[in-house]
Order: structure tokens, then C-alpha cells, then sequence
């Protein structure tokens, strides 16, 4: 894998240990040669660290699986998922799913990424959609500013959308960001 094939998420071998990119950012200063800066989990010990890498630099992918489970429930400290070909429950400490519960709907199909035989985290889609559940009225007049409010998905989390949108409507959000993509017609 190259420096430029980064993705958040992403398994990589560092030091001989797999870590998981939490995020990285390419820098490009004045003066010297570019290079790529990463956030790394430990995925064995936890363990966060900043590594930066030369741009074009080569490292090697770590041993990882990709599985399609169905999320069960969350205890609050753990989340059950149930691989989709073997039935097989397994729980995820909800520090290694991370922001991602917030985008997570009871019985819904997710990838579970296994990291050396071991469930590890999960991937989401870029952009996912979700009914609004709560939502005030948008106040005439705030319009010209292109205004917005805050609504409630029915996952629970809170987002930022326009004005227009109420209560039943169905939005996309960026998971990444958590930010309000498109209303989607249904």
C-alpha cells in the first residue's frame, strides 16, 4: 500500500504490530518534500499514536477480512453484530466502533472488519439515509440566509439540516462528518 492509498480505517503493519488508520492528512510545505500524517490505533494494545510517512513511502497491509453482519443491540458499553453466513455472535467494544453507533440502526447490514481472525471495527458508507424522527418548525423569514435547524434521525443523533426539512422526511448524511448531504424523495 502506498502513502496515497490511505483511507480511515484502513489496516496497515507499523513496526511489525497492526494499526488502524484513525486519520491522516497530506501535507505539502514550502520547503522540503511532502509526506503523509497519521493518527494510528494499536489494534492490539489500544494504543494511539501520530506517525508521518514520505509521500510515496510503501507499507505493508496488515492480514484483514471483511464480513457482512447485521448489527443486534448496543448494552451500552458493548455492541452485539451476527455474521450474516455462519450466524455467529460476536460483541464490539463500543471505543473500537467509535462515532459510527451514531450511525447504526437496529437489524441493519454492516461490514465488520477482522483484523488477524478477531473482530476489530466496522465500515460504514460514505453516505447513509435516515428518516427524520423530530424536528421543529422551520421560522419564515430565516430563509435568506440560507438557515438551518437541528433535527433528530432515528438513530438518535442530532444533525444540522435546511430549513425545509420536517418531520417523516428521509435525509442523507455524510458519515464521515455527520454533516446533512441531501433531502432523498422517496
Amino acid at each position: 500500500m502506498n502513502t496515497s492509498d490511505f483511507k480511515k480505517g484502513a489496516a496497515i503493519k507499523y513496526n511489525g504490530e497492526t494499526c488502524i488508520i484513525l486519520s491522516y492528512q497530506f501535507v505539502n510545505p514550502g520547503k522540503g518534500s511532502a509526506f503523509t500524517r497519521t493518527k494510528l490505533k494499536n489494534a492490539k494494545s489500544g494504543k494511539i499514536f501520530e506517525v508521518s510517512f514520505r509521500s510515496g513511502e510503501s507499507i505493508d497491509e496488515a492480514n484483514v477480512e471483511y464480513r457482512n453482519c447485521q448489527y443486534l443491540y448496543n448494552d451500552g458499553k458493548d455492541m452485539t453484530f451476527m455474521d450474516s453466513s455462519t450466524y455467529e455472535q460476536f460483541i464490539l467494544p463500543l471505543e473500537n466502533v467509535g462515532d459510527m453507533q451514531n450511525y447504526i440502526v437496529d437489524g441493519s447490514e454492516v461490514i465488520v472488519v477482522f483484523i488477524d481472525g478477531a473482530p476489530f471495527t466496522i465500515q460504514l458508507p460514505p453516505k447513509m439515509n435516515f428518516r427524520v424522527i423530530e424536528a421543529p418548525p422551520g421560522d419564515k423569514g430565516d430563509t435568506a440566509t440560507g438557515g438551518s435547524k437541528q433535527v433528530v434521525l432515528e438513530t438518535g443523533v442530532k444533525v444540522n439540516v435546511p430549513l425545509f426539512i420536517k418531520e417523516g422526511d428521509t435525509v442523507k448524511v455524510n458519515t464521515d462528518t455527520g454533516e446533512y448531504v441531501e433531502r432523498v424523495s422517496q
